[in-house]
């Protein structure tokens, strides 16, 4: 099994990244594994608190969870992901069910944040975007898909998405093997991971 981490920051265009790279591979031979499924449950506390939650830090998601669950996958075994709702901030009781592959994809701001994780990944893929780019991502998301209107979404972005991403997310570009700018767009870079990973795959068969 192939374990390919894949961070950057909120609206960098890391979903397109990895739908070109599971576009690219032979269908069934890639699992991905959302970081965003591990946001540790809210449910206990008020309505009203939740929408001010930080999900932009390391203290925001199940560590032990997602860990375990790739270590499970890794040793051939099943898992059951979590689901998150965005609109309730909780973790809902449906599960997704996933079977080890050739190649799992960890994908989230912050996959690099955890050293456990790292140590389990066998590249580390940062995609790269401009601020402002990400930035119109985020509105065009959160208004569609979270109910947010655009003044509340600029006014998180402010506050919290752009400190922590300065914080905790561009400084874990050090960590990449790789650093792909323009997103899903950039199809070299694409095609140079395709090929690393084929590579992969065939040494380990």
């Amino acid at each position: 099994m192939i374990i390919i981490g894949i961070a950057g920051g909120t609206g960098s265009g890391k979903t397109t990244v990895v739908k070109k790279i599971v576009e690219a591979l032979p269908a069934g031979e890639v699992s991905v594994l959302p970081q965003d499924s591990y946001y540790k449950d809210s449910s206990h506390i008020p309505v009203e608190e939740r929408q001010k939650i930080n999900f932009d830090e390391p203290a925001a998601f199940d560590w032990e969870l997602l860990i375990q669950q790739l270590q499970d996958l890794k040793a051939g075994k099943s898992i059951e992901v979590p689901t998150y709702s965005y609109l309730t901030c909780t973790r809902q009781p449906e599960t997704v069910p996933m079977q080890p592959r050739d190649v799992v994809i960890v994908e989230g701001i912050l996959v690099f944040s955890d050293d456990r994780l790292r140590d389990m990944m066998d590249i580390k893929v940062f995609v790269d975007a401009d601020a402002d780019d990400r930035l119109i991502r985020v509105i065009n998301r959160d208004c569609i898909e979270r109910g947010r209107t655009p003044e509340l979404v600029v006014e998180r972005y402010e506050r919290v998405l752009k400190p922590m991403h300065n914080k905790y997310i561009e400084p874990a570009k050090k960590y990449a093997d790789l650093i792909i700018p323009q997103g899903g767009n950039n199809t070299v870079a694409i095609k140079l991971l395709k090929e690393y990973i084929e590579g992969r795959i065939h040494t380990n068969r």
